[in-house]
């Protein structure tokens, strides 16, 4: 057997169960660029079961010594910053700009973050007469989707690792190689065999039979919420706990005051990011009536200039879901003043970057999350006008405000039902917890609020 032909399980490649393998496909020209065995619920079973072997050894590791796992391992993705990019532009079709600095940088960053909070964080604190221990929740199995294939892995795995749990990761079928990239990283970093495991496979297969094992203490799962509400159901089955990130359709909204050029080149730019399939993304882009037409303008001419710049989306299906939606919106009466559900290009799975105006809030296209580079704008009368348009989808995972003065656009953004909010263009930070309200999900990642969720409590009172 070749390196890579079959699953990373015990610390060490290993024949996959059976002989089914899935076709990864490069989206920009559709062809087939490397395959991944199709795990198996017995698979799954092996690995889960060499997790729980290694698991009582890492949970008594002590946090400095995981901590300097996490910085090796760190270290080797930094080194591998160029081979995972590439890998990613050609798994997902991210331009390599952006996936040298998102898809390859942001796990870098995280992966860091882990390694100084396992060195740093109390697991052991006293309160009165009592002790109270933070420990490791136990094996955690982590599911992740095809948007950002590497982020999604390292944000689960490296709090998990750091808080001294075991993992088994199933990543999404679409976008699976650059997780052989980090099992090999973590090969090297010289985690214990067992400590992280991965199987590849189809969902409704080995992500399934991962949710539904017994020896698996917690799913994180980042994905759709339909997928989300089924997996909360197995877990409830076993008292399991989850963590769960879903779906989001989230506000920009434009205050009278904001610098309105900056505020709508910035949202759109947003949107259009890794070609709109980004769960936090500001779909929805509210403008007081008295600027809607200018901001309209503004957001049709910079949506034209993503027309060369944004790759793919990851397959047909989404290719034809996306579309579908647009076709939906011009249905319902929205005007499309940039783009439209013609496919821009013959080969590859592209949509045109998409702006919306003269949406109404009970439109398709305002509140489901459509995943592709589309943008609806919504106008409103007033301030309460503009809250109560925000907060009025079942999602709540991020969004922003923009305001001439700071406190004017944090007084809205304190209102707004939702994870996260970036006040005029504020910048991304891998230590802030991330996670939603409502139907966008369960528990935080990132930060310390990330490593809480893979720990559990237990006092000892004296």
């Amino acid at each position: 057997m070749k390196a890579h032909d079959g699953m990373y399980i015990g610390g060490a490649w290993r024949p996959a169960a059976g002989q089914d393998v899935i076709e990864v496909v490069n989206p920009v020209d559709e062809q087939v660029i490397g395959t991944v065995p199709a795990g198996t619920a017995e698979d799954v079973d092996h690995a889960v079961r060499a997790a729980r072997a290694a698991l009582p050894d890492w949970a008594a590791t002590p946090p400095a010594e995981r901590a300097a796992r996490l910085a090796a391992l760190r270290d080797l993705l930094a080194a591998r910053a160029d081979e995972i990019a590439e890998t990613v532009t050609a798994e997902l079709g991210s331009p390599l700009k952006f996936s040298q600095a998102v898809h390859a940088g942001v796990p870098i960053a995280v992966a860091g973050s882990y390694a100084e909070l396992a060195a740093t964080y109390a697991f052991e604190e006293k309160t009165g007469n009592s002790v109270v221990h933070h420990e490791p929740v136990g094996v955690v199995a982590a599911i992740t989707p095809w948007n950002y294939p590497l982020h999604q892995i390292v944000a689960k795995v490296a709090p998990a690792l750091a808080a001294g749990c075991a993992v088994v990761v199933k990543p999404a079928e679409d976008t699976p190689l650059v997780a052989r990239l980090l099992a090999d990283a973590v090969h090297e970093a010289g985690f214990p065999a067992g400590v992280f495991n991965l199987v590849t496979g189809l969902g409704p297969v080995a992500g399934q039979a991962l949710a539904e094992h017994p020896g698996v203490d917690l799913v994180s799962f980042t994905g759709s919420t339909a997928v989300g509400r089924r997996i909360a159901a197995i877990a409830a089955g076993q008292v399991k706990k989850v963590a769960l990130e879903l779906g989001g359709k989230s506000a920009n909204v434009i205050l009278p005051s904001a610098d309105l050029a900056k505020a709508v080149n910035v949202g759109v730019a947003n949107v259009m990011s890794n070609s709109g399939q980004t769960c936090s993304a500001w779909t929805r882009m509210l403008v007081h009536r008295d600027r809607y037409d200018e901001a309209v303008e503004l957001a049709a001419a910079a949506a034209a200039k993503y027309g060369e710049r944004i790759g793919p989306v990851v397959n047909a299906t989404q290719q034809a879901r996306v579309r579908g939606y647009i076709e939906k919106g011009v249905a319902e009466g929205a005007r499309l003043v940039a783009g439209g559900p013609e496919a821009p290009r013959e080969t590859g799975y592209f949509v045109s970057p998409t702006v919306f105006a003269d949406v109404t809030e009970d439109m398709t296209i305002a509140q489901e999350e459509i995943f592709g580079p589309v943008l609806s704008i919504l106008r409103y009368e007033d301030e309460e006008d503009a809250l109560r348009i925000a907060n009025g989808t079942v999602y709540g995972l991020a969004g922003a405000v923009w305001a001439g003065d700071e406190a004017e656009a944090v007084a809205f953004a304190r209102r707004m039902e939702t994870g996260q909010v970036d006040i005029n263009g504020g910048r991304f930070n891998p230590l802030a917890p991330f996670g939603g309200y409502k139907q966008s999900g369960i528990g935080r990642e990132l930060g310390v609020h990330g490593l809480t969720e893979y720990l559990q409590t237990k006092s000892l009172q004296f």
